[in-house]
């Protein structure tokens, strides 16, 4: 039997390294397991997020997006150049800087912290037991008083299209095309779906997006969807609502995908194809049957609110529990976890998680959407704001999208917050704040703005509420 710790996390993502600072923080002896290692060989933290998920994509996505600024607006704002060529191969340095220096960041945060790292792949054998097997195969056997899971999650593969080289890849393979493909497709029209798509579009490809549902992004506020379904396709990206893949066939350096919509069986022809029809929780093998912790028919591990698995002794977090699979989701879940261990009371409010979709523009919400509350049988009112009236939002050539609110009728709270534009998931922290201390939508009405700025669209949309906003027509007078 090797040390004995106060608590063991398995997995260094963004909710088990948070979750092993905090309590490290907290006094208590922990330690963190983690697996992945990168192309030099060596045992790196961060989990997909850092390493091929939220960071790098976003690397990519500010770097393209910089791209389609310079050859097709900087002339608009009186910036004349040499029409400007994307460098692929940079941009892709650019992007494994971003991801080094993160996870640089994360192990010198566990020296700093008192966190002791441990290589390898982590599974619980008991109830205060991990068993690690390191990179040679060598097995050893830790101790631990309290276990958090935070084993993350991995993308889904579809029978009809299996995954080929690098024709057929996932997310992970998608960012790291040498070369900007002629023809790529991709399979969800879900946030890594369109954010994806987005980058290579930008970049000269022409981008054709395959959704099996009928409804464009149906977890954001109606109205919120049309905008940026309108702004994408113009931007080029063809969104077929309705297409369900039925098979694919890869000849040559080429993959021909077929599936059916309303109009019957179609096919077309891609160099590249990206599957991302979502995420399934990484728990197979984690945890030895007889521990006794509890998975659902899909593998997500049973916990409480406060992350507890049947197994008192053990926790689990993130992305292998229910609810968002969001970085920010899974880190607090791990600061709560860390305090609940360490004896102090924590909780979450899981109404007021953020979603951010990194587009340009960018798509945000918390909270309901106005289909959600009437579904629920909440009486609301809603107030809207578009950019395009914005001083700021103008004078940054950035006038596309609005900011929406819904509140509830009788009591004036805020229920939602739902906006499409420049800076939308910066925006989108008033919405969680306001929503954490039970604002309503005259709280944010009556705080003085700075101006310019962008946040006042988000004013606006509060005063707009009750027909009062200032800076377009209203839609009553106050009596």
């Amino acid at each position: 039997m090797a040390d004995k710790f106060d608590v063991i996390v398995i997995g260094a993502g963004p909710g088990g390294y948070v979750a092993a600072i905090r309590a490290a923080q907290q006094g208590l002896k922990t330690a963190c397991i983690e697996k992945w290692v990168n192309k030099e060989g060596k045992t790196v933290h961060g989990g997909t997020c850092l390493n091929v998920g939220c960071i790098p994509s976003k690397a990519l996505l500010e770097t393209s997006h910089k791209f389609v600024e310079a050859r097709d607006h900087f002339a608009e704002i009186g910036i004349d150049l040499e029409p400007p060529r994307p460098n692929v191969a940079k941009m892709l340095e650019f992007k494994d800087s971003v991801i080094a220096k993160n996870v640089g960041g994360i192990s010198a945060l566990f020296k700093a912290n008192g966190v002791t790292a441990i290589d390898g792949t982590g599974k619980v054998v008991g109830t205060k037991q991990v068993e690690v097997t390191d990179h040679n195969g060598e097995k050893a056997t830790y101790e631990a008083d309290n276990i958090v899971i935070a084993a993350g999650s991995v993308p889904v593969e579809i029978p009809p299209t299996p995954l080929h080289e690098d024709i057929v890849v996932t997310s992970t393979g998608a960012l790291e095309f040498s070369e900007v493909p002629q023809r790529l497709g991709v399979i969800g029209a879900g946030v890594i779906g369109l954010e994806l798509g987005s980058v290579w579009s930008r970049l000269g490809a022409e981008v054709t997006v395959l959704e099996a549902m009928d409804s464009f992004l149906p977890m954001v506020d109606k109205a919120i969807a049309k905008e940026t379904q309108k702004l994408l396709k113009k931007q080029g990206l063809d969104i077929k609502l309705g297409a369900r893949v039925t098979g694919s066939e890869v000849k040559g350096n080429e993959v021909t995908v077929m599936y059916t919509d309303s109009s019957g069986e179609q096919q077309l022809t891609f160099d590249k194809l990206i599957v991302c029809v979502g995420r399934r929780p990484y728990t197979q093998g984690v945890v030895d049957e007889g521990v006794g912790v509890g998975l659902d028919e899909r593998g997500f591990i049973h916990v409480d609110d406060q992350c507890r698995t049947s197994v008192p002794s053990i926790y689990a977090i993130g992305d292998c529990v229910r609810g968002p699979m969001l970085a920010h989701k899974a880190s607090e879940e791990g600061v709560m976890v860390a305090d609940i261990i360490a004896g102090h009371k924590a909780e979450m409010n899981y109404d007021a998680i953020p979603s951010v979709i990194y587009t340009a523009p960018e798509v945000a919400w918390v909270g309901l959407t106005e289909q959600d509350a009437k579904a629920k049988g909440i009486e609301i009112k809603t107030g809207s704001f578009p950019f395009a009236a914005n001083g700021r939002a103008l004078a940054n050539n950035a006038p596309e999208g609005m900011a929406k609110i819904i509140a509830d009728a009788e009591t004036d709270r805020i229920l939602g917050m739902h906006i499409v534009g420049q800076h939308a998931g910066e925006l989108i922290a008033q919405g969680v704040i306001a929503m954490e201390f039970g604002s309503s939508a005259e709280d944010l009405a009556l705080t003085c703005y700075a101006h310019p700025s962008t946040s006042e669209a988000i004013h606006e949309a509060a005063l707009a509420v009750d027909g009062f906003a200032i800076h377009m027509a209203n839609r009553r007078k106050r009596k």
